[in-house]
């Protein structure tokens, strides 16, 4: 189903964008206030504690922007396949040490790249599904055709709140920098030709892309 909200392609690219520039504005400034104590104070553990920060959150802007460059960008070339283990290492970096972890039981071998994308952003969705933390395990399937199933467990799991909207066809749904990550999840299967669902497994939460 259309959403009558739908945003033009210039609207698209500048939600996108400004998802990009929130989701890493926050380390590259942990990044600049560390320098400035390393500049400012000659206490050596302030010094290493700075440093600390400035490794840790380098990491995680890294693994950032890797992530946005494959599940938003061109990375490849149009109609290029993707190593699945390429997905799994952007994956793991994204989920990084937090409360969240990720289980990978996909096997080897390359996928197209728009499926790859719409993977990897199941996968943000997923971690918006466990609010408190919990374990992400997802499972690919190529035969007969592509499939991707995350189970989500975790104390208070549950649907991701836009992404279920999009499913539904709900027509009620602002497309803002709140729910563009849904959104572009959503269109991402439309292009691949996959269906979504949101199935409960018990108090677990489970997102699948299947063929349409």
């Amino acid at each position: 189903m259309t959403n009558p909200n739908q945003p033009s392609d210039l609207e698209l690219a500048a939600l996108i964008s400004s998802k990009i520039c929130h989701d890493v504005i926050g380390p590259v400034g942990a990044i600049y206030n560390g320098l400035e104590i390393l500049a400012d104070d000659d206490d050596a553990a302030s010094r290493s504690y700075a440093l600390e920060v400035i490794r840790n959150v380098t990491e995680q802007a890294s693994a950032r922007l890797q992530f946005a460059r494959f599940a938003f960008g061109a990375a490849g070339s149009a109609g290029a396949q993707i190593e699945l283990d390429t997905a799994r290492q952007i994956s793991m970096g994204l989920v990084g040490d937090s409360k969240h972890k990720l289980i990978w039981n996909g096997v080897p071998g390359t996928l197209p790249k728009n499926q790859v994308k719409l993977l990897l952003n199941l996968i943000a969705c997923a971690i918006t599904a466990l609010p408190r933390g919990g374990e992400i395990a997802v499972d690919i399937a190529e035969e007969p055709a592509s499939s991707f199933r995350l189970h989500c467990s975790g104390r208070g799991a549950r649907p991701p709140q836009y992404l279920t909207d999009f499913i539904a066809g709900s027509d009620g749904v602002d497309i803002d920098a709140l729910s563009i990550q849904a959104y572009y999840t959503w269109r991402l299967a439309n292009e691949t030709g996959m269906r979504l669902a949101i199935e409960p497994a018990g108090d677990d939460i489970a997102l699948i892309a299947s063929a349409a």
